[in-house]
């Protein structure tokens, strides 16, 4: 019994020129934006909070503003890291490290957001001409927490492997 083998060689060179190789597919894909969304929304939620916080903020306020910055945070290091390496956003998808990062923001965002809606609603003359602006902050909050649930959700297909 004989049969025919193909043998193929591949020679490659290096160069010492480097340059960064951007993902731009990953932005396509329903994870990219999603993350993509998850970074506008707590890009706009810093940003209000950064703009009207005060030194007399309360509790709820700060807990909310080191939330949204903390996955902020995250989430642009995450997303950076899909959109630079041809393989990130295959490789993490895979692993256990997304499904717990966007189960933590999840729940956290969603508390933090709770917190001030329910202060805003209790306190309402308080805050004067920015209530409005804070309660736009806490929806957005909560958006950004259905938005980790769901991400997580696909996390947790994704490493179960379905």
């Amino acid at each position: 019994m004989s049969h025919s083998v193909t043998i193929t060689r591949t020679t490659t060179s290096t160069t010492s020129t480097s340059y960064i190789v951007l993902n731009t597919g990953y932005l396509k894909t329903f994870p990219g934006l999603l993350k993509l969304f998850e970074l506008l929304i707590g890009a706009a939620i810093v940003g209000i909070f950064s703009y009207y916080f005060n030194r007399t903020g309360t509790s709820n306020e700060i807990f909310m503003f080191l939330m949204a910055t903390t996955f902020l945070i995250g989430t642009f290091c995450l997303l950076l890291a899909c959109l630079t390496s041809l393989s990130t956003g295959g490789i993490i998808s895979k692993t256990i490290y997304e499904l717990i990062y966007h189960s933590v923001a999840a729940i956290l965002l969603l508390i933090a957001s709770v917190l001030l809606v329910i202060e805003l609603n209790d306190r309402h003359f308080r805050y004067g001409k920015q209530y409005e602006t804070y309660m736009a902050a806490g929806i957005m909050g909560l958006v950004n927490a259905v938005l980790y649930f769901i991400s997580a959700f696909l996390a947790h297909r994704s490493y179960r492997g379905i």
